[in-house]
């Protein structure tokens, strides 16, 4: 995680106003326009482009305060024709945007999604500005932790996710004291209520005044993914949740109330791993003990990567990121191990952030992830790799370099052989903080079923649409915050002029 540290991201947010629900009470005998589930990333701007449209909205908050994941995240985001690329003279477009993200994900995100998404990034990222959004020194830039960008489109807040959530408050502060939003916070929605003939009419909410059905003419799930439920992770990609690294409250709320209406949940096959999680033990979810960003466009690496075979299976400097990503994806349970030896790590970097040469040397007396030895094969035995398969590898590696043949894996960087001990091996893990399946939607974000119809009056934004909707089976610049605000913007604003006119919800998406 780049930016601010979590923990201080977490104390940023216990200083963020709380709004107790006996003072923001739903009124159960008022008909709603929109009733939206989820105060974060997307739910925001839902609710406030919605009741700005003179619609009468409802915005549930399960947690005591809104900004969900916008407290945890780094909150980086992508568009083009931005303010911030006009104060450096960058021309962009949105299909210059759109031919990067296919490009970065293979193609395997949604089209449509990603269409929508790059044609109104932009004006999203300008409103954010014109309400007080101000990004880092230097940005945007072409890309940060994950494949680049060909243009400068791409840009991070001066206090990561919060300077989004800044930017929202005031204009929702104001809304809500108007009367414009009623919110309730500490209160989940427990149900949909689903008329005989499939239309959603309303939900059905508990919170501190208990259970209460509350009429809607159209409900938006906004209410994040389930990136910290390790069950329903697991059931929904076909791999372990190996790390509790998401926002506590990414239970899957969301997910379970859209198949409870008939929704379709997509996505999960497009699962990616990031490499160089350091866990505290192989039990799963696990605590993250350190991360090694495993990127040559960070740091280039002098260490090879093993398997849990003790075989090479990768680049290690290949200038993708992505594709080291699916190499570690590719592996069994996602498992590497950094291996190196005393000339490397005297010389290199450290491959974990802020550690020094000492800690790296040392670490193997009290953490079961590292280990040292003075042989390869003693190395192998102790972090449980074949030593045979292991000593071959290194061999390889080593002829290859000494005698000026290429690499096995086509590698270029090769600082110097592993040959000086004693030897060292760091144990990772596979990892992400997103979930990739989602709920099913379409171009005007209503939730379809599994035949592809429409659940008339419910729609679905933000990660309970899944990651691998607008991102693909890999992590794009931008491709989650980013469709998440521009979405909520988008679709509470239609939906607005969908209460003023009773014409269709989404005429001019």
């Amino acid at each position: 995680m780049s930016g601010l540290h979590r923990r201080e991201l977490l104390a940023a947010a216990a200083l963020m106003p709380l709004w107790p629900t006996a003072l923001a009470r739903a009124n159960t005998a008022t008909h709603y326009d929109v009733i939206v589930i989820g105060g974060g990333t997307a739910g925001i701007p839902c609710a406030l482009f919605a009741a700005m449209g003179g619609a009468r909205v409802l915005l549930v908050e399960k947690s005591p305060a809104l900004g969900g994941t916008l407290f945890w995240s780094t909150g980086q985001i992508a568009g083009s024709g931005t303010v911030f690329q006009q104060r450096l003279g960058i021309s962009d477009t949105p299909q210059a945007h759109f031919d990067d993200c296919m490009r970065i994900n293979h193609g395997t995100a949604d089209p449509a999604l990603t269409r929508l998404t790059v044609d109104h990034a932009g004006e999203t990222i300008n409103w954010l500005a014109d309400h007080g959004f101000e990004v880092m020194e230097g940005h945007p830039v072409t890309g940060i932790g994950h494949d680049h960008f060909t243009e400068r489109r791409y840009q991070q807040g001066v206090n990561s996710g919060l300077s989004i959530l800044d930017a929202f408050l005031p204009s929702l502060n104001a809304m809500i004291a108007a009367g414009n939003i009623s919110l309730l916070t500490g209160t989940a929605a427990a149900n949909l209520i689903q008329h005989g003939d499939g239309r959603i009419t309303g939900v059905t909410v508990a919170g501190p005044a208990g259970m209460q059905d509350i009429s809607g003419g159209h409900v938006v799930i906004a209410a994040g993914g389930c990136a910290a439920n390790a069950r329903l992770f697991e059931e929904l990609h076909g791999v372990p949740l190996y790390a509790k690294t998401a926002y506590p409250t990414s239970q899957g709320d969301g997910l379970l109330l859209g198949l409870s209406a008939g929704g379709a949940i997509v996505g999960g096959e497009k699962y990616a791993c990031l490499p160089g999680l350091v866990p505290d033990a192989f039990q799963y979810p696990c605590q993250m003990f350190a991360y090694a960003p495993l990127n040559p466009a960070i740091r280039m690496p002098w260490e090879i990567l093993v398997n849990a075979k003790g075989e090479r299976f990768v680049q290690e400097d290949h200038a993708s990121v992505h594709h080291i990503e699916r190499g570690v994806y590719q592996q069994p349970a996602h498992r590497h191990w950094a291996i190196f030896d005393a000339a490397m790590l005297e010389k290199s970097d450290p491959i974990i952030p802020k550690w020094d040469r000492e800690r790296l040397a040392q670490e193997h007396k009290t953490n079961a992830m590292f280990h040292s030895a003075m042989s390869i094969e003693a190395l192998a035995l102790k972090a449980g790799l074949n030593p045979v398969a292991l000593q071959r590898t290194v061999s390889d590696y080593n002829l290859r370099l000494t005698e000026g043949r290429a690499d096995l894996f086509g590698r270029r960087v090769r600082p110097a052989p592993l040959s000086k001990p004693p030897y060292y091996s760091i144990a990772m893990q596979g990892w992400t903080l997103v979930s990739f399946a989602g709920l099913k939607v379409n171009p005007q974000l209503q939730v379809l079923s599994d035949e592809g119809k429409a659940i008339p009056n419910l729609y679905a934004i933000g990660e309970v649409i899944g990651a691998g909707a607008t991102s693909g089976a890999a992590y794009t610049n931008g491709m989650l915050v980013t469709p998440a605000i521009t979405f909520g913007r988008i679709l509470g604003a239609n939906l607005a002029r969908n209460a003023r006119s009773g014409e269709s919800a989404l005429r001019g998406i």
